[in-house]
C-alpha cells in the first residue's frame, strides 16, 4: 500500500528553522518526483519544491527559493525539507506528494499540485512570535 507520512512541523519563530520529512513506501517505480506543497487557512495549496527520483532534478517556488532546502535519501525513502529564515507567511499545513503518471512533469520536475498522484496527509508548521 502506497503511503507518504510528513513529519517534523511545529511552532517556530520567524528567522528559525525547521526540517520536514516525507517518508514513502508501497511502490516501486524507476523514475518518479516527490514535491512539498502547502496550505494556509482560507488559500489555495501552493507548490513549494520537488526533487525527482534521481535527485539530479529539483524545483523551487520563487517565495522559497534561497531559504529552503529539498534532499532525499533513497535508502531511507525519505525527502527532506530544510526550511531556514522562515516568515509568518510560511505558516500552513504541508503535503508531500509523489508524482509518476506524467513524464514530461517529472522532468520538469514540476510544482502544479495537479499533476500529482498520491499525497500525504500533512504536517503544521506555524511560524509566529
Amino acid at each position: 500500500q502506497l503511503q507518504l507520512v510528513e513529519s517534523g512541523g511545529g511552532l517556530v519563530q520567524p528567522g528559525g528553522s525547521l526540517r520536514l520529512s516525507c517518508k514513502y513506501s508501497g511502490f516501486m517505480l524507476d523514475y518518479y518526483a516527490i514535491g512539498w506543497f502547502r496550505q494556509a487557512p482560507g488559500k489555495e495549496r501552493e507548490g513549494v519544491s520537488c526533487i525527482s527520483s534521481t535527485a539530479d532534478i529539483t524545483n523551487y517556488a520563487d517565495s522559497v527559493r534561497g531559504r529552503f532546502t529539498i534532499s532525499s535519501d533513497g535508502a531511507k525513502n525519505t525527502v527532506y525539507l530544510q526550511m531556514n529564515r522562515l516568515k509568518p507567511e510560511d505558516t500552513g499545513v504541508y503535503y508531500c506528494a509523489l508524482l509518476y503518471s506524467d513524464y514530461d512533469s517529472i522532468t520538469s520536475c514540476s510544482i502544479s499540485s495537479t499533476l500529482f498522484d498520491d499525497w500525504g496527509q500533512g504536517t503544521q508548521v506555524t511560524v509566529s512570535s
